[in-house]
């Protein structure tokens, strides 16, 4: 019973922290790591990707959830610059295009700049609602009009004047109506004739007046026409007028801005058509406009001509490297949006009503996003890879994309895209893209592959200490003495499944540290100490453990049928896992074989009902081959085998039975009765070799509580493969169990092995006659054989 025992040092790796100083007493002496712990390939990915400017190197990030994608990415982005390479940041903003009002215009201006621009822009407008009015409302203004008005009335006057008279020497008066008309009216002396009067005089008299007023009407006409153009003259006269008066004033205000700016071409060129617009609108600035002030209100904007406002779009701080996360990736938050605004009931919208978004907020910089939900949104995968392609950016209405609607909509100048996309995903999602979208590798050039766990050793140790430290510091909590850190990183290797190991998903390590940390405060201690570990460890279990709670019960019952003591033939206990969302533990079950007069086949059960998985299906197939090597080189196997797990009503699958199937099988050959007290776990191949399997922590520690719950004894223990040794991370109440001899484990290469552990006889070798010695358990099992046979 007693061969390859293990140790109880091998059940489990205490955490010495040799790696520490040993003055450190808690994470309070240690640095915090700025850094991921363990995942340098990651890292080095990312610093690649960031040092290459050229289009497609965008990264995609690989790895489960909790492994600390985003904080390294964001942690490395933070602590190294970026944009030590010279990548210039802008400011971006939106005005109106003067000449085309449908398609505005970007302006392109240096980091921080944004802002102060369009505050430049608003105290300008300010200064010119005020100070144009004033200058059309003085002396000097008002004499060069008048004076210009009167030369109109004095060549008006002078046109008519000489009609006036030629018409008074031939007896017809020239005057104008009540509705600004000319009328010729023929005299009766100083009167004017009436119909009566008229009609008494000769035809002679009638036809010379008619004559003179048809003579002298069309050479009104003429006048009229020299006189239209007369108003036509003083009214490009007093535009002209206007424009100097405005030009001077318009000139005087813009002249330092053109001053300030004069590096910036751009900038210059769109204050000189914003002063040659501001003269063709006028009326703007010198009337009243309720309209312009009912628009600013109802767009929410400031009470300036809506026209000349700046929209900046995004503001970057200067020398500050743009890093956006984005949340909620959907069509608008990722590409901007354009606002619609209603006036007296008519929805219109312009330029100052675009709105960004984080493609914007992150251009010169760095997009983080999840893909999944980047895939999940509607339009807009296909949006992103056109933008990452053509690198520009352009604000379109997502109706405008997936509608054939002739809305009026605006066109906005597309903007210049320099942006690293960092999209975070799991390796499912990864592989889809690389299989069904041919664009992919070529605009994510970069694959960032996080780790799950990192070999455990005093320097990993020490380092994983420095993570723990800065969780700690990071969350303000209480800091952890050096046995607590201890005591985390052996959960951390037991999440790991590994003494060699540590586990990467940081995740968990945080969780269990914030709730360590209220264990500690609710008894009032001033350090975290193993024993809060132990707490919050235990209150973890309790929460998630319904299930194995309930599947004790019917061992402690009876409902569930399991012998931990005594010997039987056909019979052992296999060990399984039982896995929830967040919880795995393990259960015994027993295994039974039953063989009749056949043809050598071995049926399994579970596989005949479909309750049997293909791994499971595979493992008997091996099993049988084995079995076919030992006892049928020569000739059939005369026995029909089933095998079944008893009392299993879900489905099963693995091939960690297939050693304790094999062992089960040789019994009921054989007629040699297994140990019940003795549970195994292991895979095999056709040579009879163990091979490993998962789970070796829960399965053990499921055995152990059963047999508490039956009842315990000394001989009691556990056979796994010797290559499963590594991955013991037991519970203390196992580890001293079996230091005072009161449990037992097993590691074994060879499923003979475990014959001789579960019978207490020799397996067997066999001879070169190819007979097996009658006295071994497979002895005894040919001699039946045999005996069948004949």
């Amino acid at each position: 019973m007693t061969m390859n025992s293990l140790s109880s040092d091998k059940l489990y790796r205490a955490a010495e922290l040799h790696g520490l100083p040993d003055d450190c007493k808690s994470t309070k002496n240690l640095t915090p790591l700025n850094e991921i712990v363990g995942q340098e390939r990651a890292q080095q990915a990312v610093e690649f990707a960031m040092s290459i400017k050229e289009k497609g190197y965008n990264i995609y990030a690989i790895g489960r959830n909790g492994l600390g994608k985003r904080t390294m990415v964001l942690r490395y982005l933070n602590r190294h610059d970026p944009n030590g390479n010279g990548n210039t940041l802008y400011d971006w903003c939106y005005v109106a295009n003067f000449d085309q009002p449908r398609s505005p215009k970007i302006l392109k201006l240096p980091a921080g700049c944004g802002n102060a621009f369009r505050k430049d822009i608003e105290k300008l407008m300010t200064r010119l609602v005020k100070a144009l009015p004033l200058a059309f409302d003085n002396e000097m203004y008002y004499s060069r009009s008048e004076k210009l008005k009167n030369q109109l009335t004095q060549k008006q006057e002078s046109a008519l004047v000489t009609l006036t008279n030629e018409a008074l020497e031939h007896s017809v008066s020239l005057s104008v109506t009540t509705t600004g008309e000319y009328q010729l009216v023929a005299l009766n002396g100083e009167e004017a004739h009436t119909e009566e009067t008229f009609a008494q005089l000769s035809e002679r008299e009638q036809k010379k007046f008619e004559d003179t007023i048809n003579d002298l009407e069309r050479r009104l006409r003429g006048i009229v026409r020299q006189l239209t153009e007369l108003e036509e003259e003083f009214s490009d006269k007093i535009q002209k007028l206007n424009e100097e008066v405005a030009m001077d004033v318009v000139a005087h205000f813009i002249k330092a801005l053109l001053v300030e700016y004069k590096d910036l071409s751009e900038v210059k060129a769109y204050l000189k058509a914003m002063q040659a617009d501001i003269l063709d609108n006028l009326d703007i600035f010198l009337e009243e406009s309720e309209e312009q002030v009912a628009l600013a209100y109802a767009a929410l904007d400031k009470k300036m001509p809506r026209r000349y406002q700046i929209n900046v779009l995004v503001n970057q701080p200067e020398h500050k490297f743009p890093i956006v996360v984005e949340e909620s990736p959907n069509y608008h938050s990722i590409f901007g949006y354009v606002e619609n605004a209603t006036f007296k009931g008519t929805v219109f919208t312009d330029f100052s009503l675009i709105r960004p978004g984080s493609l914007h907020r992150a251009n010169g910089g760095v997009l983080l996003m999840d893909a999944v939900k980047v895939l999940e949104r509607p339009y807009v995968w296909d949006a992103l890879k056109r933008a990452l392609r053509s690198r520009k950016l352009s604000v379109s209405s997502l109706e405008k994309e997936v509608t054939l609607s002739g809305t009026i909509s605006l066109d906005p100048e597309p903007i210049p895209l320099n942006v690293k996309l960092i999209l975070f995903g799991d390796y499912q999602t990864y592989q889809l893209l690389q299989h069904y979208d041919p664009e992919f590798s070529e605009l994510f050039r970069v694959t960032a592959d996080f780790e799950d766990e990192m070999v455990r050793t005093d320097e990993s140790e020490a380092q994983y200490a420095q993570f723990i430290s800065s969780i700690v510091n990071d969350n303000g909590m209480l800091h952890c003495d050096r046995k607590a850190i201890g005591r985390i990183i052996e959960y951390s290797s037991r999440q790991a499944d590994d003494q060699n190991k540590l586990s990467l998903h940081s995740a968990d390590i945080a969780n269990l540290l914030r709730e360590t940390n209220y264990m500690a405060k609710s008894s009032n201690a001033t350090m975290i100490r193993a024993n809060h570990v132990e707490q919050a460890l235990q209150s973890q279990e309790k929460r998630v453990s319904r299930l194995k709670d309930h599947v004790m019960q019917t061992f402690t019952n009876g409902t569930t049928l399991i012998d931990t003591e005594g010997e039987a033939v056909g019979q052992i206990n296999g060990l399984s896992v039982i896995s929830t969302s967040d919880y795995q533990f393990g259960s015994p079950n027993r295994i039974t074989a039953t063989t009749a007069y056949g043809e050598g086949e071995v049926f399994d059960i579970e596989r005949s009902v479909d309750l049997g998985g293909r791994i499971h299906s595979k493992g008997v197939m091996i099993l049988s081959a084995y079995l076919a090597s030992m006892f049928g080189k020569s000739s059939r196997i005369p026995l029909t085998t089933h095998l079944t797990f008893e009392q299993s009503y879900g489905g099963v699958d693995g091939d960690s039975a297939s050693m304790a199937e094999l062992c089960a099988i040789v019994s009921a050959f054989s007629h040699v009765p297994l140990r019940q007290y003795v549970a195994i776990t292991g895979s095999m191949n056709q040579f009879g070799e163990a091979q490993p399997i998962g789970g070796v922590n829960e399965k053990i520690e499921g055995f152990f509580d059963v047999c508490a719950i039956k009842g315990r004894s000394a001989q009691q223990g556990v056979i796994i493969p010797q290559s499963n040794v590594h991955n013991l991370m037991l519970r203390k109440d196992i580890v001293e169990a079996v230091e005072k001899g009161e449990f037992h484990i097993w590691a074994i290469r060879h499923v003979t092995e475990a014959i001789e552990i579960l019978t207490g006889k020799p397996a067997g070798l066999l001879t070169a006659e190819g007979v097996y010695p009658t006295a071994s358990v497979l002895g005894q099992a040919q001699l039946k054989l045999n005996a069948l046979r004949r």
